[in-house]
């Protein structure tokens, strides 16, 4: 079970998702190489040894970044497992230093550093799931 986002190339006056044309087609995040190189760059200690699927680990959390096979890579697809809201910190470094918007599945719409997200909602559903915190 994950919480899942979107990491997506989108315009700078572009807030919320309602805000896109329906025929919107998102520029590329750039080349399979300069895409990886980026993610090196920005979270070093992330394991991207399988150039479609890396991953990060964090103190309580991991992130499995869902890179894809394709040239150029289109998007990035981040699966979020674990607790603690210092995650999202590298969710947004990733997202600054390859230029995209991050747009949570859960929520259907786009998130910012310090604005609300379906995270912590993730979270509460998660335990309950799970049985844990009790």
């Amino acid at each position: 079970m994950s919480w899942d986002v979107l990491l997506v190339r989108l315009p700078d006056e572009v807030t919320s998702v309602s805000q896109m044309a329906h025929d919107y087609v998102p520029a590329p995040l750039g080349s399979r190489h300069d895409v990886l190189a980026t993610v090196a760059r920005a979270l070093p200690e992330a394991d991207v040894s399988d150039p479609s699927w890396g991953v990060l680990s964090g103190p309580t959390w991991s992130v499995e970044l869902s890179i894809g096979a394709d040239d150029p890579v289109d998007s990035m697809m981040l699966h979020i497992r674990g607790r603690g809201d210092d995650v999202l910190t590298p969710v947004f470094e990733l997202a600054g230093a390859l230029g995209c918007k991050v747009f949570d599945c859960s929520a259907g719409d786009l998130i910012t550093p310090g604005g609300a997200s379906g995270w912590p909602g993730f979270q509460r559903f998660r335990d309950q799931v799970v049985g844990e915190g009790r």
